[in-house]
């Protein structure tokens, strides 16, 4: 903080008088920054280090600022906040210091600004072509790092060439939808233009001469028509460009700009028509598509639709798929069990015993994590017993091949009755399970969280203050 404020202030400020009598050197005479650490005689040095080093300031009994005067804050919560306060502004004028250092040794000057930074090897090229607000220079993989003027030429040359072929390119893929020339494309072959399909079906298309006359045509430019002359974009077309210097960097950067998207264009363009086979195909067309088996399952569900990000679905198996679903419908169908069952002994209990043997009633078991140590032998084993009973006779066998469908009713119970019917309506079926699911997928969550929660307090409802044992305490 006070090396921050010893920047700041002699930009408003000097002492007067001389900091070095003997040598006759003025407190003005010392520039701000850097550039003052040279300026200082050694033995000002030594009374820097000397004050710095001196016991007094190691002693936090003293008042405002740690001075060794003043009245010292007694109120234990007033110096405790007065302290964090001090070490929040402590941390910021390290970062501060750190950034006045680099600007400083960057410019050459203590309040340097970027136009400072002479040498910086980008310099060179913040006024060239192409460099363009809001983005202004902008070299992410620092290919102009060496600074080298003539390189950089040739690369925002080539851009301009590439940007031009993605903007005939763009135009070729969208015309053809729209209008082809008349007539033939090959008369020996019979070939008319019509004939030829739009996008990339078109290169199967293309007879061997057609080839050769579009690379002759390339070639034709390259060598006579975009002949680089060591300025970039320009190739005396002054009719189409500008003879003002001004006016003709405004047309190349709108240009470059044009071009940049075009490439950005046809490259989607591309990865579109590859995948769906038609230069204007949409995901319909897709059909190969090892996702689109699932876009229409159970738990596929608005506003994110089908979600993969690890990739487990890319196989396209339906049958790996379906078991997945199956078994995510049935951790969620224990995590709302579970959730309830966090809940609910907070509020109520059953009466009783839970084991008369041992004496143990409802009342006596904790909620949470701690229950775990009180149930009895006989009562784990009862829980294993019913969850194998309900996975192998009601959990047992798929209906129609859908996830989560057993052919039961209401909650899933196989009883008499109404409740054995299931649920006959397809899409009421499928509306019910993908809001189990969503419920389910929720509960997951929730469940897990108890769980760190009362891992880490020690209660099932436990706070932040019952965390005694946190390191950050």
């Amino acid at each position: 903080m006070l090396a921050c404020i010893g920047y700041i202030v002699p930009e408003y400020y000097r002492f007067p008088g001389l900091c070095s009598p003997s040598q006759g050197l003025a407190f003005t005479d010392i520039p701000n920054g850097l550039k003052g650490a040279a300026a200082v005689p050694l033995a000002g040095w030594l009374q820097i280090v000397t004050f710095a080093q001196d016991e007094i300031l190691g002693d936090y009994g003293y008042g405002a600022f740690g001075l060794p005067f003043g009245k010292k804050i007694d109120d234990p919560e007033k110096k405790k906040k007065s302290l964090t306060a001090e070490l929040n502004n402590g941390r910021l004028a390290m970062m501060a210091i750190i950034g006045m250092f680099y600007q400083d040794g960057l410019t050459g000057s203590a309040w340097g600004d970027w136009a400072n930074y002479a040498d910086s090897p980008l310099r060179a090229f913040e006024e060239e072509l192409g460099v363009q607000a809001p983005v202004g220079f902008w070299d992410p993989v620092g290919y102009t790092r060496d600074g080298n003027m003539e390189t950089f030429k040739r690369r925002r040359e080539t851009e301009i060439k590439h940007g031009r072929v993605a903007m005939y390119a763009t135009m070729g893929y969208i015309v053809p939808e729209y209008f082809k020339w008349p007539g033939y494309l090959s008369p020996s072959l019979g070939l008319k233009f019509d004939d030829v399909p739009n996008g990339l079906a078109a290169i199967a298309k293309v007879p061997g001469n057609g080839w050769a006359q579009i690379v002759a045509f390339a070639g034709y430019y390259e060598l006579f028509v975009y002949k680089y002359n060591g300025t970039p974009g320009d190739y005396g077309w002054k009719a189409i460009s500008s003879a003002d210097a001004e006016t003709k960097k405004r047309k190349l950067s709108a240009e470059l700009a044009n071009g940049r998207l075009a490439m950005m264009a046809i490259i989607g363009m591309f990865f579109q028509d590859g995948l769906t086979g038609s230069a204007w195909g949409d995901w319909a067309n897709y059909t190969d598509s090892p996702l689109r088996a699932f876009e229409n399952e159970t738990g596929v569900q608005p506003p994110v639709g089908f979600w993969d990000p690890l990739g487990l679905s890319t196989s396209g198996n339906q049958s790996d798929y379906k078991r997945r679903r199956e078994v995510e419908l049935k951790h969620g169908r224990v995590a709302m069990f579970a959730t309830i069952g966090y809940i609910l002994p907070e509020y109520w209990r059953f009466p009783g015993y839970l084991s008369k043997f041992l004496d143990i009633k409802f009342a006596d078991v904790p909620n949470g994590l701690s229950a775990f140590s009180k149930v009895p032998a006989l009562g784990w084993l009862q829980i294993v017993g019913f969850a194998g009973i309900v996975e192998l006779n009601v959990y047992n066998e798929e209906v129609n091949g859908e996830p989560g469908n057993y052919g039961s009713g209401f909650l899933g119970l196989r009883s008499v009755g109404v409740m054995n019917s299931g649920i006959a309506d397809p899409e009421v079926r499928k509306k019910k399970l993908n809001a189990e699911l969503a419920n389910g997928r929720l509960a997951m969550m929730a469940i897990i969280g108890m769980f760190f929660q009362d891992g880490l307090t020690g209660s099932a409802w436990g706070d932040w203050a019952n965390y005694t044992d946190s390191p950050l305490r």
